[in-house]
């Protein structure tokens, strides 16, 4: 492939009252325009590089990050504007369950990361099995749309060509093409709780980053969120509200693909990790999470520590 260029048709910005779309591999939801600092002008750049964003901050930016990102959009995912200021748009991300509202998860982002959504496209639907894949203008041709990460939900066009498909993508006039081998078909049956352990494990030494929901970074309960979403299942995007999906699995019974939670006294859970073994009286609990509070940094398969088990309030089973 060769060096990228946009081929986008002229698009037109959404107004306050509308549903928008996201038009870019991946945009971040910030808690408002002040919250970006100058190492996060990648991430809210007219096309987003977050893997350069992560990439070039240090770990205490990274820390920083609470308090300043919300959550992130993908590729085609639908939000409802509720206002526009210059070049920003406060936006509900429908698609993505949470307390603070019940419309879906609250925040604001480059209106320039947004389009008015065409007519819904004719095709099959498919979705990124890749933990990051571009979107081409032609069978191995400039890439247009770099970073489009799994999970991410596409319709195909046509027939393949060479190995690539021809997909839809928002503020595009004509069809992008992506690798075949990149995407699966579309969920139509119920996954199980190993089918979820299996996504998250392809994100193993992705760096953690406060609000992530990409194969660039990413935080607890955005892991547990988006190897749901892979497989055609929706569940709240932050740890809290997951904790209360499901049902509940009574401690020692746990199997690979339920999650754990973790609070301390009188707080609601403000961690959230995947069970990644069967538990036993001679082992400790084995866990697959984002861990952003110490020296990893990444999402890990570790052996739950003390002070992990110190704070784990319960497990709960949301696939069968």
């Amino acid at each position: 492939m060769t060096t990228r260029r946009t081929t986008s048709a002229q698009r037109t910005a959404p107004a306050a009252g509308q549903e928008a779309i996201v038009a870019v591999p991946v945009a971040t939801v910030w808690t408002g325009p002040d919250a970006v600092r100058a190492v996060d002008r990648p991430a809210v750049a007219d096309l987003p590089d977050v893997r350069r964003w992560v990439s070039a901050m240090s770990k205490q930016q990274l820390l920083d990050l609470d308090g300043r990102t919300e959550t992130q959009l993908l590729l085609g995912e639908r939000v409802l504007v509720e206002q526009v200021d210059g070049d920003w748009a406060r936006v509900v991300a429908v698609e993505q369950p949470s307390g603070k509202d019940e419309r879906g998860y609250p925040g604001v982002v480059r209106l320039a990361h947004l389009a008015v959504p065409d007519a819904p496209a004719r095709g099959r639907q498919i979705v990124v099995d890749a933990t990051a894949t571009a979107l081409c203008d032609e069978p191995n041709g400039d890439v247009v749309l770099p970073g489009v990460v799994i999970g991410t939900s596409l319709t195909a066009t046509g027939r393949s060509d060479r190995g690539w498909l021809p997909v839809s993508a928002p503020a595009h006039d004509t069809a992008l093409w992506v690798r075949e081998a990149d995407v699966a078909p579309a969920p139509t049956s119920a996954p199980s709780a190993k089918d979820l352990l299996a996504v998250a494990e392809r994100l193993i030494d992705v760096p953690y980053v406060w609000g992530g929901l990409s194969a660039y970074g990413i935080d607890c309960s955005g892991l547990v969120h988006l190897a749901h979403r892979r497989l055609g299942v929706k569940v709240p995007r932050d740890a809290d509200d997951q904790a209360l999906v499901g049902e509940a699995v009574e401690a020692g019974t746990e199997q690979p693909g339920d999650l754990y939670f973790f609070a301390r006294a009188g707080r609601a859970p403000h961690h959230v990790g995947i069970v990644a073994a069967a538990t036993t009286a001679d082992e400790p609990r084995q866990m697959l999470h984002a861990s952003g509070q110490d020296a990893a940094g990444r999402v890990v398969n570790e052996p739950m520590t003390d002070d992990r088990t110190a704070t784990l309030t319960g497990a709960r089973r949301t696939l069968s």
